[in-house]
């Protein structure tokens, strides 16, 4: 009797070490599955982490110009936005570059696309070169709903991301005409109304909401080696099938 109760225990238990290795490989797997899908949402690959290296190098390269001609810009180097506010560039309510703005582009646009366009290995993984105009959401005159409200903001805030690429593509400066075709291709202008405030102790900071920026969009160059391998496969040559004279009795 003892036997056959030792017996049992035994068993039981060979079992329970069984299930408890089953449950902690499945408990494994799981975890292992839970990485790789928030590695999927959030696009955090190889590739993007060689996309925001470059993006940093890039914007650490432009901060160091742009000290050295003593401009005053506002950069994230993380995010590679480089932020004006409008005081510097524009009166209140207005979209038309004043002269202190047209004086501040003018040092600042150079030096700004000198840096990323004259170096080839920058230029070549840019896809765009996005100017966006933001406002604060303070109340506007005219605007009687909160729908009329932002449309007024976005139509100010695209007034004057245009007017800054009014300025970048008409006038003339040093080294423009090396890079301005393919610069052109680049260039895009975006209005974002009051939808991205500055805030500063959980505060909007009205001054600082109201800006235009500056920001490169890099290629994804996983896609496009994809792409170009997929082109530069050589295509198999199919002979046609020979047609052999078969006599039909008629």
């Amino acid at each position: 009797m003892r036997y056959v109760k030792y017996g049992t225990k035994q068993e039981a238990g060979d079992d329970n070490v069984f299930w408890v290795t089953m449950s902690d490989l499945l408990l494994g797997l799981v975890v292992v599955f839970l990485i790789l899908f928030v590695f999927a949402i959030t696009g955090f690959t190889q590739n993007k982490i060689d996309e925001h290296q470059s993006q940093y190098e890039v914007t650490e390269k432009l901060v160091e110009e742009l000290k050295k001609n003593n401009i005053e810009v506002d950069v994230d180097k993380f995010s590679g936005r480089i932020k004006i506010s409008d005081l510097e560039l524009f009166e209140l309510n207005s979209w038309e570059l004043s002269e202190r703005g047209k004086a501040y582009l003018s040092k600042f646009v150079p030096v700004y696309f000198d840096t990323i366009m004259k170096d080839a290995e920058i230029r070549e993984n840019i896809s765009q070169i996005i100017i966006e105009g933001h406002t604060d959401s303070q109340a506007f005159a005219g605007a009687n709903s909160p729908e009329m409200k932002y449309y007024k903001n976005m139509d100010l805030s695209l007034k004057r991301a245009s007017s800054v690429a009014q300025y970048i593509v008409f006038s003339d400066y040093e080294g423009k005409k090396d890079y301005e075709p393919e610069m052109l291709k680049l260039l895009s202008v975006q209005g974002k109304s009051s939808s991205e405030p500055i805030l500063v102790n959980g505060k909007e900071d009205f001054s600082k909401s109201r800006r235009v920026e500056l920001k490169i969009m890099f290629k994804d160059n996983s896609i496009l080696d994809a792409i170009k391998k997929q082109e530069q496969k050589p295509k198999t040559n199919v002979k046609p099938a020979v047609r052999k004279n078969i006599p039909v009795n008629k």
